[in-house]
């Protein structure tokens, strides 16, 4: 089957993390005040966003490819641990169901103080999805090491450090005691911990596209 090949999951894997990067920055420019460094990437789904629908589009399909790649995780590691292996699926899937399908179907509002149903729903989503991502470097660090792969163990741990630091410094920017601070840009330390947490799944995509079988 298609999906037992370990490229086209590679692939698909990476379509879905560098996508979620270049889809914003696609659809960033036509949300007229819309920033990088101080908005989230979900605003540009709120209703009052011109590409809303193109975006809420994307967290679903986000999810779904996220879903449908996350075999490749269990193709490689579950010769060193099958319920690790296990564990690293069940924390990918649940941020490609939390933050990508519910938080697609589910907009936050283009204002915070303004709460609906929808985003609370999406809040919930998208926040059990970040932390349940957050841990999957450290996962497959702890994997790696368990398989004699050190190299990666040690890439994968210096990503889960970093992904830790800026996910605290994105909690932290909602903070009033930090307005008009370097710590207020939100949108840059929601970036940069994706960036990190990704890290990991864009370097075994990576390799396995890059492997000659």
């Amino acid at each position: 089957m298609i999906f037992d090949n370990n490229k086209v999951l590679s692939a698909i894997l990476l379509i879905a993390v560098l996508g979620d990067f270049i889809v914003p920055y696609t659809l960033a420019p036509f949300y007229k005040g819309y920033s990088h460094s101080t908005f989230v990437m979900s605003s540009l789904g709120n209703p009052n966003s011109p590409v809303h629908k193109i975006y809420n589009f994307w967290l679903i399909l986000l999810g779904v490819l996220l879903l449908l790649s996350s075999k490749l995780i269990y193709i490689k590691y579950q010769f060193i641990s099958t319920g690790l292996t296990i564990s690293v699926i069940m924390l990918l899937s649940t941020f490609a169901i939390g933050a990508g399908i519910i938080s697609g179907l589910f907009s936050v509002n283009e204002s915070k103080e303004v709460v609906t149903t929808a985003s609370k729903v999406h809040g919930v989503g998208a926040s059990i999805g970040f932390i349940f991502l957050l841990f999957v470097p450290l996962m497959l660090s702890i994997l790696s090491f368990k398989g004699k792969i050190i190299c990666d163990g040690i890439i994968f741990l210096v990503c889960f450090i970093l992904a830790f630091i800026f996910f605290i410094l994105f909690i932290a920017a909602e903070k009033p005691k930090f307005k008009n601070t370097i710590i207020a840009r939100e949108g840059m330390w929601q970036r940069l911990t994706l960036l990190f947490m990704y890290m990991p799944l864009i370097c075994i995509a990576i390799s396995e596209l890059m492997c000659i079988k």
